[in-house]
């Protein structure tokens, strides 16, 4: 079961990325805030959500790599506490963020204030996400593979 979660996990990394990516250029080029826009910024939003639940199974039932025991926070160099406290907690945060940039970005009356809060919102919930991803160059958190 841990294999299914950690590779739907992995994957849906690079579609919530690629989504975000595309929320944040058309709310960089787009001129009206049209249908299209709205659903590609809520799909966005979704797939972040889909990788939170995803992430919440990981944590609480399948994962190795999340241990709270004797001196968790500086075993095997913290990996532990990478995975157990900093990854959870950083996209948490982010999501939260894009999550209310969503919604006060659909209260704006203008097309421009729609875009110019999805901007702000997705690109800082983008750099968080970036931040806390466990990438394979991170030292001593033992992930080997891009996917």
């Amino acid at each position: 079961m841990n294999s299914i979660l950690t590779h739907a996990h992995s994957g849906l990394r690079w579609v919530a990325i690629i989504l975000l990516l595309l929320a944040i250029a058309n709310a960089f080029t787009a001129k009206t805030y049209e249908k299209k826009h709205k659903m590609i910024n809520l799909f966005a939003m979704i797939t972040l959500h889909t990788q939170l639940l995803i992430g919440l199974a990981q944590y609480f039932f399948t994962s190795k790599k999340v241990f709270f025991g004797e001196n968790w926070m500086t075993e095997s160099k913290g990996m532990y506490r990478f995975f157990g406290m900093e990854h959870l907690i950083g996209m948490l945060a982010a999501i939260v963020v894009i999550t209310i940039g969503r919604k006060l970005a659909e209260k704006q009356e203008s097309d421009l204030a729609k875009h110019k809060k999805i901007r702000t919102y997705y690109i800082i919930g983008f750099i968080l996400i970036l931040a806390f991803i466990p990438w394979p160059f991170r030292e001593n958190l033992h992930v080997t593979s891009w996917f």
